[in-house]
């Protein structure tokens, strides 16, 4: 399995993407990293997005077991039916959308033969490096250092937990997913470490609390503004607002506890009622973010947009006002506040166009409103 990586993402995209423990969504740009490449073949006979059905029509019901995973499904392959000789876990969502897989070596996989993968390894910066106590390790030491890689490509991550030196190491798990989900399939959560340290039917390894990530925010809160995430970015196809609406509600029904979730679940549920054309919905969903966290320029950037639609230019330009306030640099709040000046204050109208052109200068995604901000300035000159 080969998957190039480029880690160039929008803020926008890595919403739900950057998630660290014990905090909310949080918008960063991750770093370039260098191709995931690998001779270690994995997900051989499915892919991420696959349909159950599909899915189900290449694994006969004698070779796998089922479990519930939150709302959605854990399908179970034992090692001794599996591919990779591993055990093989694939996780779906309750749509039926093939959304992460986890491969666990509780014996550990000598990653000797390897070699591309190895190199990839080589390349990587570890992620999280530490001591782990694996009870059917056939190694020399039973307790060794651990380390944690990630790469991926634009719509998935991928992540393997190793052991041993940079000159012999053993796989111990790897697991992929697409992108918003990636909070719920780290190999470091402890409900996977405890596999390896507690295998079915065996005598765990010493169990040292301290390990492992524990989610703080209830499962099925965070399973579902992933599931929200998925279809509102087409991450497994086009677009479905109806899936995302209904999993954004869900998110905020499980309870959140945390303000910046619950703040980002209703700001996205009303993204999802905007495109859906149903703007008083979407104003009271952005509302009761701004109420729960406020001066949030994303926020107040996409009110803006929802008042304009409802024909309230005077709190429209309100609201982009306080978004450039808080972030002088928001080029698109300023195209937006632009446009809403126009009819009545060109003065102003024509200052803001010239600041979004100088803010995005270079940046190609840009080109089209930059475009028209152009023609616009043109035609407020004469």
């Amino acid at each position: 399995m080969s998957i190039p990586r480029s880690y160039i993402y929008s803020a926008g995209l890595l919403l739900a993407v950057s998630l660290t423990i014990g905090c909310g969504p949080k918008a960063s740009i991750r770093p370039k990293l260098p191709p995931s490449e690998t001779d270690l073949v994995l997900l051989k006979s499915t892919a991420l997005c696959e349909r159950k059905p599909e899915f189900l029509k290449k694994h006969a019901p004698a070779t796998h077991t089922s479990r519930a995973w939150g709302s959605g499904q854990e399908l179970m392959i034992p090692s001794g039916k599996s591919v990779s000789q591993g055990e093989e876990s694939y996780f779906f969502d309750e749509d039926g959308l093939l959304v992460g897989a986890l491969f666990t070596f509780p014996r550990g996989l000598d990653l000797e033969p390897y070699s591309v993968l190895r190199r990839t390894f080589s390349l990587l910066k570890p992620s999280l490096e530490f001591y782990l106590n694996v009870s059917q390790l056939e190694t020399r030491a039973n307790m060794d250092t651990s380390a944690l890689y990630e790469t991926g490509d634009e719509k998935s991550t991928t992540q393997y937990l190793v052991t041993g030196s940079r000159e012999h190491q053993t796989l111990l798990q790897a697991s992929f997913t697409i992108d918003p989900y990636v909070r719920l399939f780290s190999p470091y959560r402890r409900e996977f470490l405890d596999r390896l340290r507690n295998p079915t039917g065996e005598k765990g390894g010493q169990k040292i609390e301290s390990q492992g990530s524990e989610d703080k925010e209830p499962f099925l809160s965070l399973q579902q503004f992933a599931r929200g995430q998925t279809a509102q970015l087409a991450y497994c196809g086009g677009k479905n607002y109806d899936v995302a609406g209904d999993a954004y509600q869900k998110s905020i029904a499980s309870g959140f506890t945390n303000k910046v979730w619950l703040a980002e679940a209703h700001h996205k549920l009303g993204l999802t009622w905007e495109a859906k054309g149903q703007f008083d919905k979407a104003k009271a969903e952005l509302l009761q973010s701004l109420a729960i966290r406020p001066n949030i320029p994303d926020v107040l950037n996409n009110l803006g947009t929802v008042h304009v639609k409802l024909g309230e230019t005077t709190a429209a330009i309100g609201m982009f006002e306080k978004a450039v306030i808080l972030r002088p640099n928001y080029a698109v709040a300023r195209y937006n506040l632009a446009e809403a000046y126009e009819p009545t204050n060109p003065k102003r109208a024509l200052a803001e166009y010239e600041t979004f052109l100088a803010l995005v200068e270079g940046i190609p995604e840009e080109e089209a409103r930059a475009t028209h901000a152009r023609e616009r300035i043109k035609a407020l000159t004469h």
